[in-house]
């Protein structure tokens, strides 16, 4: 059951490698074009472009055409005749009319404070709308790193499993043959046995966490992401272009795109507060109208013969407003209130924008300092498993403490391949949330990996 299950994970892993390999580089592009969150974002900030158009509209002239056709018939019955005699019989007369008549109404907005402000409010929420989208293929940046990077840590503690396995494997049967001619007790090959156990079951959790975690990176880009460039061995870092929290605040400060478009909703909240306050102004328009009517049909008022009349008018409209059941006022009071909230949320987003630098700028510098507390870990912990070795051979150390020597040096091994993608991604979240991330920096992380035969 246990090689089934290997081989059925093994074919899984090279299926996906044979498929055409995609490095970071094109799986961000594809991204671009499959991802449905940042497409969710794009349609919104072209939705967010026709505020300003709606907002124009108001101020432009109004113009209707409106038609109408009347076909009128009326029948009159009566016993006297048009002298008012009687008559023996009684009469009817028939009469019938068809009208046809259009308007041509056009109205222009010459001063209407509330369509002003309303227009303003337009052209602001385009700048939020950009900003948002911005925000967004920030995110999408790191969302894809992120994905990337938990593929090669999750295939890295599989890889190093699998080493460590095999390790313990070799001593597994060291301690058998030891304990054949003697020199060891049955003890060794039972504790050898117990972690080699261990890290079997610890490899059936690895290759499932791996084929997971290839599967959500394969969803962003809804292609076969095939095998991934790697970390190169030995690679070096480059440090931020500046290590100082006073710079990274400063740009958290007036570029985050989050900050940006919480500045520019509490400019709209403001101009909310005028569009209320507008119910208060008088409106003045220009009017003109032209209208046409043709008649035609026996009916009083028409004639035999078509006929039609003609009205053109032109004149200023002015609308002051006297009471309106106290209900300008309560929009008023309740557009402050907006606008204080937005206030908030703006000292709120600074805030915010501002506690995630600090942190991630930590998070960089203290990952940096591990990665180089690593290093030299790694270097120790593979002399002590050779010291351990050397020492089991010639009786002065015990098997456990070889394992030990192991399993110390396989962790190691990931952990400093961790605190590297680690340091990778707060790099890439710090300039994401300064605004300073660019495509540019995610093809100077690309040019860390490399596949394994390079």
């Amino acid at each position: 059951m246990r090689q089934l299950f290997f081989a059925i994970m093994a074919l899984s892993i090279f299926h996906s490698s044979s498929a055409k390999a995609m490095g970071l580089l094109q799986i961000y592009r594809e991204a671009l074009i499959s991802d449905s969150i940042y497409a969710s974002a794009r349609a919104s900030q072209l939705a967010g472009e026709e505020k300003a158009v709606q907002g124009r509209s108001s101020l432009m002239p109004n113009v209707v055409l409106s038609g109408q056709i009347t076909r009128t018939s009326q029948e009159s019955i009566g016993d006297f005749s048009s002298t008012g005699a009687a008559l023996a019989t009684s009469a009817s007369n028939k009469t019938y009319g068809l009208q046809l008549s259009y308007t041509l109404q056009v109205t222009q907005p010459l001063f209407r404070w509330a369509n002003w402000q309303q227009y303003e409010q337009g052209k602001l929420a385009v700048v939020a709308s950009d900003a948002q989208f911005a925000q967004a293929k920030l995110d999408l940046i790191v969302r894809v790193a992120q994905a990337y990077f938990d593929v090669l840590d999750a295939q890295n503690v599989s890889t190093t499993l699998q080493a460590e396995k095999l390790s313990i494997a070799q001593q597994r049967i060291a301690a058998k043959r030891n304990f054949d001619i003697g020199t060891a007790t049955i003890t060794d090959s039972h504790e050898a046995q117990a972690r080699y156990d261990l890290v079997v079951a610890q490899e059936y959790a690895a290759i499932a966490d791996l084929n997971l975690k290839r599967a959500v990176l394969q969803q962003m880009s809804s292609k076969d992401i095939g095998e991934l460039p790697m970390l190169k061995k030995g690679v070096t870092l480059a440090p931020l272009e500046s290590a100082e929290e006073a710079y990274w605040l400063s740009l958290v400060d007036t570029k985050n795109y989050e900050v940006i478009a919480a500045q520019v909703r509490l400019e709209i909240a403001k101009r909310a507060i005028s569009v209320s306050r507008a119910g208060h102004y008088p409106t003045v328009d220009l009017l003109a109208t032209m209208q046409r009517t043709r008649a035609s049909g026996d009916l009083p008022g028409s004639f035999p013969s078509a006929d039609s009349n003609r009205t053109n008018s032109i004149g200023i409209q002015v609308s002051i407003p006297l009471f309106s059941g106290f209900m300008v006022s309560s929009q008023v009071n309740e557009a402050i209130a907006l606008k204080e909230k937005a206030r908030f949320d703006l000292e709120s987003a600074r805030r915010g924008a501002a506690q995630n630098a600090r942190t991630t700028l930590f998070g960089f510098n203290s990952g940096m300092e591990k990665v180089k507390a690593l290093e030299v870990a790694v270097v120790s912990g593979a002399a002590s498993l050779a010291s351990n070795v050397r020492g089991y051979e010639v009786g002065v150390r015990i098997n456990i403490d070889v394992l030990n020597a192991q399993h110390q040096l396989h962790q190691t091994r990931r952990e400093l391949e961790k605190a590297r993608y680690d340091a990778i991604m707060n790099g890439l979240r710090l300039k994401a949330i300064a605004a300073s991330l660019r495509e540019t920096d995610l093809i100077d992380v690309a040019s860390l990996l490399a596949y394994g035969d390079e």
